[in-house]
């Protein structure tokens, strides 16, 4: 026999309550019920899976880069986002120069 514990009345959520063994019955699995409600082609692009990081409208280029010391060292003494702040100084820097 399974005990039944006390519920915490401030871990209620009345709006979302603990399902019962009737609606685990009665539930459906997503793929049935998503191409009623959003169409056939958006409930099979909702239902892919979908892994690493969503892609970025504009992407950074990776590059191999050498830097002074001193200027890697200035900038990792600022703290994180460091190479953010970095990429801006160089934004900022073409502002006013060629790069030629």
């Amino acid at each position: 026999m399974v005990k039944q514990r006390k519920s915490n009345p401030e871990l209620i959520d009345e709006e979302n309550p603990e399902w019962t063994a009737a609606d685990f019955r009665h539930a459906q699995p997503a793929s049935s019920v998503l191409p009623e409600l959003f169409g056939a082609h958006r409930s099979a692009e909702m239902l892919r899976p979908k892994r690493g990081r969503p892609a970025s409208a504009n992407p950074k280029t990776h590059i191999n880069l050498r830097l002074d010391a001193e200027v890697v060292d200035a900038f990792r003494a600022s703290g994180n986002g460091w190479q953010t702040r970095l990429n801006a100084a160089l934004k900022d820097w073409l502002k006013s120069h060629s790069p030629v």
